[in-house]
């Protein structure tokens, strides 16, 4: 192709995009059909200019033609509510139902883990000697110690605050380690189970095991749950550069990222739900049935929030990640 003679019998076409695209504002009907044929037909322009006779020049002008009539056809999308309502009512329980098959026999294995963990400790005492000492023993179990203080030991408000942001440092943790095969994220996890198995297992050994559930359990169902979500979002996110399906890796890892990111938004708030009942409901003056009772509720709606809403939205074809037309093309990989 003569390059030359190719920009002759553009230019002017080219120039009227440009001289369009300065008013368009101002457009008639026609005028915008115009810019619209224009607009396609530079686009072809390009195209071919890149295949065929590569001027960087060239190239530059139309690229900047192309991408500004781009803009003025499809407009410029901004986020309002209805995309916050369609986040919360679709998109989020979608990914939490998808990635159930992850989380729930993570949630499973590592209560089993916890529960080993307790037993170990409470029926050892040996186990027990090495974690502190005796009287270090006594003083976090027994009526009024650590176990029990802990809740309380400042304001409601700002406690609910500091368990939030430390439970949500913790899933995002497991989220974004999961493009490491999902080995930090086990490692996050064992921890946690530790943590907990060492809270069941002295207490349990003082005889005060119903004391250290009643505390636990109102807001740690949600919480647990919150952290298990995250973890398997984490080791799918790991596997999916095992195994990335009929995808590329790289489009594959695109895709649940895009999706884990949707859940990182997600779970901060089922864990701001987790922090408040932590801080107000945990160390408040109620019942120990009536504590639970609401730990139980909050599990319970967030069960429903993913298997009605999340279910519904999943067989409607969401996934958690950008709709078709937000996000770039995806290369198949050939069978």
């Amino acid at each position: 192709m003569d390059l030359d003679v190719f920009v002759a019998a553009h230019r002017a076409e080219w120039d009227r995009l440009d001289a369009l695209l300065k008013r368009r504002r101002r457009l008639t009907g026609a005028e915008a059909d115009e810019l619209v044929a224009l607009y396609q037909r530079t686009a072809t322009h390009l195209s071919r200019v890149r295949t065929t006779a590569p001027d960087a020049q060239l190239i530059g002008r139309l690229t900047q033609l192309v991408a500004r009539a781009r803009s003025t056809v499809t407009g410029t999308r901004r986020a309002g509510w209805r995309d916050v309502t369609d986040f919360l009512t679709a998109g989020f329980p979608a990914a939490l139902y998808r990635t159930r098959r992850w989380w729930i026999p993570t949630a499973l294995l590592s209560i089993a883990l916890a529960a080993l963990i307790g037993w170990w400790i409470g029926t050892h005492p040996e186990v027990q000697s090495t974690l502190a000492a005796p009287a270090e023993l006594r003083e976090m179990t027994r009526p009024g110690g650590q176990y029990e203080t802990y809740y309380s030991s400042n304001p409601a408000a700002s406690f609910a605050a500091q368990v939030w942001t430390n439970n949500a440092r913790a899933a995002a943790m497991c989220l974004v380690l999961g493009v490491f095969l999902g080995v930090p994220v086990l490692l996050v996890l064992f921890l946690n189970m530790a943590n907990l198995g060492v809270g069941i297992g002295l207490m349990s050994s003082a005889g005060r095991l119903d004391v250290f559930l009643g505390l636990v359990i109102p807001h740690g169902l949600l919480e647990l749950t919150a952290v298990f979500v995250a973890a398997g979002t984490g080791l799918r996110l790991g596997w999916t550069l095992v195994d990335p399906g009929p995808r590329t890796r790289r489009d594959a890892l695109a895709r649940e990222g895009r999706a884990a990111v949707g859940m990182a938004i997600g779970l901060a708030l089922v864990l701001f739900v987790s922090g408040a009942i932590e801080g107000f409901v945990t160390p408040s003056g109620l019942p120990t049935w009536a504590r639970i009772a609401i730990g139980v509720l909050a599990e319970l709606a967030f069960l429903l929030y993913v298997y009605v809403l999340g279910g519904r939205a999943y067989r409607r074809g969401l996934t958690g990640d950008l709709a078709d037309e937000e996000r770039s093309a995806e290369q198949p990989v050939a069978a």
